[in-house]
Order: structure tokens, then sequence, then C-alpha cells
């Protein structure tokens, strides 16, 4: 009875054992070929075709033994590349993933660089480098944890505190505190001044800034106040659902997009409609009858033969309107250099007349 306990204690522990390597080792026929800077693999060896077949538990669990095996070679993989502690010693441990070597599509296209600003040119120009301090600093005064900018911040606000300080040389009659209020105008005016510089810099380096507002250059175009003021009344929480409409807007709520939101069909599912629009392609393709609307393209051969018809005469009667204009000039002038000539003779006709008199 011992001897049989201990034979089947070694088998459980073989048993045990060979399941701990089966979890970590997978055979394949074929091997398979990695792209370990997108974290993909690729199996180009034949799905078993029997336990595949039908919809059901077999199917399902074959599914996930596949992906499973898969998975662990990846994983595999991952564990042969160089490793790094992140953050020092007690960090996790980090692989750097090599190139992708597959290059996949992009639903939308990069987005442009935004230009840099003029404090960002002259910092790269000095060699200015950008140190990140924290948002939280002590505030001796109130004894307190206090944010560094905005409202309530550590020291306060100058222009709101009940004393102020007169400095060396000031007249001692000015209101210290209408000039610390004065001062804080200017700076908010200097930089809101270097934001519409920016703006304007990158307007016209023609770059794409997100959510931009009107750009100072004073001539704006419909589109662009359309859109700025689309985008002023969507800014709020209900949309724009409850703001007073302007003159001739219409009444549904513009949407953020600004439009019809695109639709786009969808890569892996409805195959049936799939099949159907290829199909009528095909149709169309195939068939003698011609695509173009025969009874549209007629209509407008028409309208723009109108069109450069009232062109032409509206030309005409312009150039006739000149000649008219031009005749009217030409009479006003013989006219008066006629009167002229009529003022003149007299006095001419005079003296001739005398002249023959006394001869």
């Amino acid at each position: 009875m011992a001897a049989v306990r201990v034979e089947e204690v070694l088998a459980a522990a073989e048993e045990q054992e060979a399941e701990k390597r089966r979890s970590v080792v997978v055979e394949k026929e074929l091997e398979l070929e990695f792209d370990l800077g997108n974290l993909l693999a690729l199996d180009r060896n034949p799905p078993p075709a029997a336990g595949l077949r039908g919809a059901g538990p077999q199917r399902e669990a074959q599914l996930l033994a596949l992906a499973r095996d898969n998975t662990q070679l990846l994983v595999a993989q991952l564990w042969e590349l160089p490793a790094e502690r992140a953050g020092g010693a007690g960090g996790p441990l980090v692989a750097r993933l090599p190139e992708p070597t597959l290059r996949l599509p992009r639903e939308k296209p990069p987005p442009r660089p935004k230009p840099p600003t003029r404090w960002e040119q002259f910092a790269r120009l000095k060699g200015i480098r950008r140190r990140k301090r924290t948002s939280l600093v002590w505030d001796e005064q109130a004894k307190e944890w206090r944010r560094r900018w905005g409202y309530r911040r550590a020291g306060g606000d100058p222009a709101r505190a009940w004393l102020a300080e007169v400095p060396e040389g000031a007249d001692p009659e000015e209101d210290q505190f209408a000039r610390l209020r004065r001062e804080k105008r200017e700076r908010v005016a200097r930089n809101e001044l270097n934001r519409l510089r920016n703006l304007a810099r990158a307007h016209r380096a023609g770059a794409a800034i997100p959510a931009a507002p009107l750009h100072p250059t004073g001539h704006q175009s419909k589109e662009e106040l359309s859109h700025v003021a689309r985008v002023a009344r969507v800014s709020t929480a209900s949309l724009g659902r409850f703001q007073p409409r302007l003159p001739k807007e219409p009444a549904e709520p513009p949407s953020r997009s600004g439009g019809k939101k695109r639709r786009f069909e969808p890569l892996l599912g409805n195959l049936a409609a799939e099949r159907s629009r290829q199909l009528q392609l095909l149709k169309d393709m195939g068939s003698k009858k011609p695509v173009l609307d025969i009874t549209r393209a007629v209509n407008k051969q028409l309208r723009q033969e109108e069109a450069e018809a009232a062109a032409a005469k509206g030309k005409k009667q312009s150039q006739r309107g000149k000649r008219g204009r031009r005749q009217q000039r030409t009479g006003r002038s013989s006219k008066k250099s006629a009167a002229r000539r009529h003022q003149q003779r007299p006095a001419g006709s005079g003296t001739g007349g005398s002249k023959r008199k006394k001869a």
C-alpha cells in the first residue's frame, strides 16, 4: 500500500510539473511572425476545422485556447527584450519596445505641430529650460497650503490687501491701491495682447489651432463668424438650448460639430448590406444604361447658356451707356466752344467793318 501511494504521489507531481510547463511552452508547426513595436503576433497555422464548425461551447473553448497560446508566445518574446526599472530600484520592470515594422493606417491625419510662441522661441534661443513647479505652496500668513496662481493664491492679491506699502521715491499723496489695480489691468491687457499676437502669427503660418477664436486681423469671413458664434453657444452645459437666439438664427440648437455627423459603415458586422452594395455597384458598371442623368445635365447646360447670354447682354448695355455718356460729353463741349466763338465774333466783326468803312 505504501509503494502504491508513493507512485501515485510521484505521478501527480509529474502531472503538475507537466501542466506548469505546458502553460509556458507552446509548440507550433509554423513559427509566429511578431511585430513587438505594435504588440502584434501573426499566426499562419491553419486552425482545426473540426473544432470551429458551428456555434457552441467546443468552438469557444478552441478559440480561447488558440488565443491563449498566441498570447503566451507574444509575452515570451517581450520577456526577451532588454528591461529596466522605472523610477529607481523599487519601480516596476519595463521593457523598451523596438520600432514597429508594420505600418498601421490612421483613421484621421496626424495633427499639425503647433507653432511656437515668441517666448518659446526666445527660450530655445537662450537655452532656457522649463522647470516644473508644484501648484501648491505654503502660505505663511494663512498657515495653510494654497495655490501658486489664481483665486485664493498664496500671499493673496496685492490689489485687494487692506494695507499697501508706499515705495521709496513715490508721491505720498498717490493712491497706492489705485496704482496696484491699474498695474494689474495693464498686466492683463499686455498678456491678452501677446496672446492675440501669437494667434495672429499662427494664423499667418497656416497651422491648425484647436478651438481658436477670432484672429486679430479685422477681416473675418462669414464662416469664421458663424463658427465662433456656434462654439460660444454650445460652450454652456445645456449646449445652447436656453440661450437667446440672434436675428435670422435657426431655432434648433446647433451641434458641437456644426453640421451633420458623418456616419461610417462598420468594418465587420452587416455582411448582407455590404454584399448588396457591391452587387449593385457591379450591376451599375455592367449595365448599358448611362449613369448620367440626361434631364439634369440638359437643364444645367440651359441654365449656363442663359446665364452667359444675360451676362453678355448686361455688358453690351453698359458699353452703350458709356457711348451715350461720351456723346453727351462731346455735345456739351462742342456747345461750349460754339458759345465762346459766338462771344468773340462781334468784337472781330466790328473792327473789320470799321476798317472797311475807313477805306
